[in-house]
């Protein structure tokens, strides 16, 4: 009887508004929270301080949209270097692109901003600090490297993309008598970049949403200004809104454009009318007509002159020139190719004779508290014995990994569901937590989530149920996805053969699509253990934490702490991808790999 109203559309928008309505109700005039809302202070102009809070927040909004833009270009321009660089046939450039990847794919972020800010300045000499220091350091360290960790990402995507392109296109390219620089530029990366938009796309968003951690250098960015201001008013909860706000708002405007550009670039529709794809083309349009105006007349007559060339019947001397600008171009490589192995070889010895002068003793003299810190001589108020640092954080990722896979798993298959009473919670839960930062969700859960329910979180659980939380999130989409690729027509049989939704889930769908995600979910494991980290802004006793202290402490040594860090980070990270990569591809036809 309540499966059959259920399935009417309207008895679902019944249900949802008075859901919504009770939740409305219940938090504005039933519980107590203990706590006065003033929203006025987010538009009003404190007496005290002589300044409109909302306004100031808004400065912040402007400080990531700028690290945000920087750093996208950057990346973007970076990331295509990498991917091809991981194509090349040149073994040196191809196995210095993959070293460069790996290694800043598989430590955190939170540890290359305190490296580049703390560790990196102490290596130059005195007259190169002081420049460094003297153009905005706080911002350019962000956003630098912002820009380097992105681009690690978006070459794997570019990477994926150009070997997804068919091998006999790129030799009938060849063929045609077109240069390696005009394949690339006419005909691959053209092709690739239309089949990688939506993941190069969520690198984007991740760009922008990862410039949060800017706060740690001294970027006075959106939640750097939302903390001052809920440390200047004592109002964190309408601060911390506004920031939450202003994030979704532009996960959405990115999601907006990113959905436009896709629209007009997809090879296998004709380009759509909806908003988004209007909108980019309103917006393209004076590139447009500068190129149709400008550009393409140029490359009209360029074209033409190369013709006239290529009809032109060579004399015996201009034959010869031609043939010694060849062999000339060809020297060129070989030139340039043996440079880059010379300084390849001089960065290996630099780097060689920097960890020869390491103060190895500072490494091994704090090495097991970077581990576990005081376990098992712990004080009584610490918890698990004083288990602190590496072990510390592998702890939190365990815990959310296995409660979140879970909770993605209910939270997938409701997303899934036709019915909108399970799809819109669901749906809504998903878009609120991956349209914010992860910093975003610690703040909530530790500082508001007390204040709303009168209980006290502990640092470590605060910050684990938060990373439980957003990987869940994360990992509700993976389960979607894995749901979305069961061919309709197993899920039309088992409804036929008189199986429930549950049912036919539960017996059919998910089997099958849990062998395709496990992949990805051991990518969110390493993801989750690189975001333990953030657990640093709690004072969590996690692995960045126990560095920092220790960086503290000794003051003279941050080379040697927060190089140890990032290698632990990546022998764990780097070991996890090994075997995701492994699964991956007993998981998955072989493919055959593009070589440039």
């Amino acid at each position: 009887m309540i499966r059959y109203w259920l399935e009417k559309t309207w008895v679902q928008n019944a249900v949802l508004i008075s859901l919504a309505a009770f939740a409305i109700y219940y938090c504005g005039w039933v519980f107590d929270f203990g706590y006065e809302f003033k929203w006025s202070m987010l538009f009003t102009r404190n007496e005290t301080y002589g300044v409109v809070m909302g306004a100031e927040i808004l400065k912040g909004l402007a400080n990531t949209v700028r690290i945000s833009l920087i750093s996208s270009a950057l990346a973007l321009l970076l990331g295509t270097m990498l991917g091809l660089a991981r194509l090349s046939l040149f073994r040196p450039l191809r196995a210095t692109a993959t070293c460069v990847i790996e290694f800043f794919r598989n430590t955190p972020l939170l540890i290359q901003l305190f490296f580049w800010y703390f560790a990196f300045p102490a290596i130059l000499p005195d007259n190169a600090r002081e420049a460094l220091f003297s153009i905005q350091f706080e911002f350019w360290c962000a956003t630098i490297g912002l820009s380097i960790y992105t681009a690690s990402f978006m070459a794997e995507v570019i990477r994926a993309g150009l070997q997804s392109i068919p091998k006999g296109l790129l030799e009938a390219a060849y063929s045609s008598g077109l240069s390696y620089f005009q394949v690339l530029r006419t005909i691959i990366l053209p092709l690739a970049f239309r089949a990688i938009i939506p993941p190069l796309g969520s690198e984007f968003l991740n760009n922008m949403k990862n410039s949060s951690l800017a706060m740690v250098v001294g970027v006075a960015e959106l939640t750097r200004h939302a903390q001052q201001v809920e440390s200047l008013t004592f109002k964190g909860f309408e601060a911390t809104s506004a920031a939450t706000v202003l994030y979704l708002s532009l996960s959405l405007i990115i999601s907006f454009i990113l959905n436009g550009v896709n629209g007009r670039m997809r090879l296998d529709t004709a380009p759509g009318r909806s908003i988004p794809v209007l909108v980019v083309g309103a917006l393209l349009t004076p590139f447009g007509l500068i190129r149709r105006m400008f550009i393409r007349p140029v490359t009209r007559a360029l074209r033409a002159r190369r013709r006239a060339a290529a009809q032109t019947t060579y004399t015996p001397l201009a034959a010869m020139l031609h043939q010694l600008g060849g062999h000339a171009a060809r020297a060129a490589v070989l030139a340039g190719k043996g440079l880059f192995v010379a300084l390849l070889a001089g960065l290996l010895y630099s780097v060689g004779k920097g960890l020869l002068g390491f103060q190895w003793h500072v490494v091994f003299e704090n090495l097991r508290s970077l581990l576990i810190w005081h376990f098992p001589n712990g004080r009584p108020d610490e918890m698990f014995l004083g288990l602190g640092g590496l072990a510390y954080s592998l702890l939190m990722a365990v815990i959310a990994i296995s409660v979140s896979f879970f909770i993605g798993l209910v939270v997938g298959v409701g997303r899934s569901s036709a019915n909108r009473v399970f799809r819109i919670p669901c749906l809504l839960y998903i878009e609120l937590i991956r349209g914010n930062p992860l910093i975003i969700v610690i703040f909530w859960v530790y500082f508001f989530i007390p204040v709303m329910f009168g209980t006290t979180l502990n640092v470590f659980w605060s910050a684990t149920w938060a990373l439980t939380a957003f990987t869940g999130a994360y990992i509700a989409e993976i389960v979607r996805t894995g749901i979305q690729n069961i061919p309709a027509g197993q899920v039309e049989a088992a409804y036929s053969t008189g199986l429930t939704y549950l049912q036919a889930m539960r017996k059919i769908v998910l089997p099958q699509a849990l062998k395709q995600m496990i992949p990805a979910i051991v990518g969110q494991f390493i993801a989750i253990f690189k975001d333990t980290s953030l657990a640093f802004v709690l004072g969590v006793l996690e692995l960045t934490f126990v560095a920092q202290g220790i960086n503290n402490r000794l003051m003279i040594h941050p080379m040697e702490i927060y190089g140890t860090v990032a290698f632990l980070y990546f022998i764990c990270c780097y070991s996890m991808s090994v075997f995701a990569a492994r699964l991956e591809r007993r998981l998955s036809p072989e493919k055959v790999s593009l070589r440039m």
